[in-house]
């Protein structure tokens, strides 16, 4: 038992701070990247004996937790686009990277956060979701591509604008 709180214990003090860092890059609140980063430790700890990659583990937990508050907080702004008033001929505001990530189909949303955001290669995160790694460079080749797609496309209607 000993072992095993000695490896939990210098894993969060290596892992912690970065994982809540990066954790905080994709929420944008601090309380919260800490809450998300300390229930991906409290999981851990439940899976221990199970959990063969502790690192890209965390890593994953922490991806999930990010998606979910996303998607609460997707369902929050629909809630108050339907309660709010039309806007009056507002342009819509450019998209960021982040909400571009977050309407990626999730093959490629999950291995864009842990390859660019958690900073994996790819070969833990094959290992971590289950597939081969020529599937987890297709799927980030997919996700740049899109993504290419979303930003270029999303330049071009405001440069016409400025030429009209």
């Amino acid at each position: 038992m000993r072992a095993h709180e000695t490896a939990v214990r210098e894993l969060y003090e290596a892992e912690y701070g970065r994982l809540a860092g990066w954790s905080n890059k994709l929420v944008n609140d601090s309380e919260l990247a800490h809450d998300i980063t300390t229930e991906c430790f409290v999981r851990l700890m439940a899976r221990w004996t199970r959990v063969t990659q502790p690192r890209p583990w965390l890593y994953m937990t922490a991806t999930n937790l990010i998606r979910d508050h996303w998607r609460k907080q997707q369902r929050e702004r629909k809630a108050l686009v339907r309660l709010a008033e039309p806007p009056q001929t507002e342009p819509a505001p450019d998209p960021t990277i982040r909400d571009l990530v977050e309407q990626l189909p999730e093959r490629m949303r999950t291995v864009v956060l842990l390859h660019y955001y958690a900073d994996l290669p790819v070969h833990e995160i094959a290992n971590v979701i289950g597939k081969a790694e020529g599937t987890v460079k297709r799927a980030l080749f997919d996700a740049r591509q899109k993504l290419s797609e979303a930003l270029t496309a999303d330049d071009v209607p405001h440069s016409q604008e400025k030429t009209r």
